[in-house]
């Protein structure tokens, strides 16, 4: 997922000449930049949860290697959980700074380098210096996430007919980092040294960072404006806010920690709980407001409905690094045609069958339209979560077989991670898609960034759960998180014809 969360302003003409594939030589900048950050990014992910729980309880201990940090696997998954809640809540500040402060391509250089501290302080000894990288690590891709592809889209005039194809060719480089980050940082990470792992993440992403502040010149200016600079009175205000809350924050968890009170659990759970609060707050902002006309009230409130399905879905989508690879790791064979396989691998599979099925989903959504028989925003999201729920349905057969202590066959998680695929094919794509043209006019550089946050709800779901010791790895509860998404898309299904009249032409 990667969007433009800036404010539009006009966009510079396309640079002449064939720099890269035929298009600007800014998008190869831009193309690295992204890969690297991908690379860095699911490298760590692949391997967080099971740093977390190596050498913890026995039952996980004789699967890993030592080193970690020796937590249970509900407390790993709510650390899980609530950084990528985080990550994806970074965005809306991340446009802000970009909009407001630094301008979009300042914004990414700095977010940068963030994520690279953050990735050398993961690999530092101790739960407080790996959490304390974590945090780094989501704020900078809070900062880089929320821009790139506004950098992406500055390249071309509007009706520059390689704007398109420009994009695709981004999300290419976001797979391929996707693709490759657990092939490389997930066998070091479980084979050689956790350490080295984190700090080759960071190494990965200073690549980035050093392609991309060599090819700024052959960026668009419109990248180094601030559309929307503060005032100076506003800085003032705004900062003296910012040290107020600050202070007390400090102050409240002084007082909590000298009195004995502090766990993990208070750190954690304010974040879940913010990530639930802002897309609430958000949203009823804007519905709230009186400016905006009766369509564009009518297609917030299709929206809304949107939104919700999107919570649900990633609420399950985002434990493919958590519980399905804790259960890949004790409970699959490691053996596939006599190869043993590192569990951190099955993160590859998510982007080589998007690589393979992307094309074929958009033939089908053509070949639908030609035919009259286009589907609807609202059956797109029905499918995406009837399949996120199927997938959870087919997790409950290697289970159950692996309940007895036995290895169950890897290919039973090639199907579920299949199944998910074409989850998120029906649903994340047309979402955004979605996103950008029922937006009010008044809020169109916020919408997608309103689009993450339905990722921040659905982790932050998942990281309460956790957090009141529900066993997300217990039959019980992947049943009833199946049940919920297949109710939520049997729902939306039954109203489609409702939403698609709230949204009128957007559906």
């Amino acid at each position: 997922m990667s969007a433009a969360l800036t404010s539009p302003s006009p966009p510079a003409p396309s640079p002449a000449g064939k720099g890269f594939l035929g298009h600007p030589r800014g998008l190869a900048t831009l193309f690295m930049t992204e890969m690297w950050e991908r690379f860095s990014y699911y490298g760590m992910r692949a391997l967080l949860v099971f740093y977390l729980i190596s050498g913890g309880p026995a039952g996980l201990r004789a699967h890993l290697p030592g080193g970690g940090l020796g937590m249970t696997l509900a407390t790993a998954t709510a650390i899980y959980s609530v950084y990528l809640a985080v990550v994806y809540l970074m965005t809306m500040p991340g446009g802000w700074f970009a909009d407001r402060v630094w301008g979009a391509r300042k914004t990414v250089a700095i977010g940068a380098v963030v994520i690279v501290a953050g990735h050398f302080v993961l690999a530092a000894p101790g739960t407080t210096a790996f959490l304390g990288g974590l945090a780094l690590v989501a704020i900078g891709s809070g900062l880089l996430k929320a821009n790139i592809s506004a950098m992406v889209g500055h390249l071309y005039g509007p009706d520059d007919p390689r704007r398109d194809g420009g994009f695709t060719l981004f999300y290419v480089g976001i797979n391929i980092g996707g693709l490759l980050a657990p092939l490389v940082i997930g066998t070091i990470g479980e084979t050689v040294s956790w350490p080295l792992a984190f700090v080759l993440s960071g190494v990965g992403m200073a690549l980035g960072l050093v392609q991309y502040l060599l090819g700024t010149r052959h960026l668009s200016p419109t990248s180094n404006r601030v559309p929307h600079p503060l005032s100076a009175a506003e800085r003032r205000t705004l900062t003296g806010r910012g040290l107020a809350v600050l202070a007390v924050v400090v102050a409240f968890y002084a007082v909590v920690a000298a009195t004995g009170h502090y766990t993990l659990t208070w750190a954690l759970l304010p974040l879940t709980l913010i990530g639930l609060a802002v897309p609430v707050v958000v949203l009823a902002r804007m519905k709230r407001d009186r400016s905006l006309t009766g369509e564009e009230q009518a297609k917030l409130r299709g929206y809304i409905w949107l939104f919700v399905a999107a919570a649900v879905f990633w609420m399950i989508y985002d434990q493919a690094g958590s519980t399905l690879l804790a259960f890949a790791k004790t409970s699959a064979s490691a053996s596939i045609g006599g190869f043993n396989v590192p569990g951190s691998w099955y993160q590859c599979l998510n982007p080589v069958f998007i690589i393979v099925l992307a094309p074929l989903f958009v033939w089908l959504w053509l070949y639908l339209a030609r035919r009259r028989k286009q589907a609807t925003n609202a059956g797109k999201f029905s499918a995406g979560l009837l399949l996120i729920g199927a997938s959870f349905l087919v997790f409950l057969i290697p289970m159950a077989l692996a309940s007895d202590g036995a290895r169950v066959s890897p290919w039973w998680l090639v199907v579920i991670f299949l199944v998910q695929t074409l989850g998120e094919l029906s649903l994340s794509p047309v979402g955004l898609s979605a996103t950008t043209r029922l937006a009010p006019s008044k809020y169109c550089s916020q919408m997608l960034g309103v689009w993450f946050l339905a990722v921040t709800a659905g982790d932050s779901v998942t990281g309460i759960l956790s957090m009141a010791h529900v066993n997300l790895a217990d039959a019980p509860a992947v049943l009833a998180e199946s049940a919920v998404a297949i109710l939520v898309g049997l729902g939306v299904y039954l109203c489609r014809h409702r939403i698609s009249g709230l949204m009128g032409s957007a559906a």
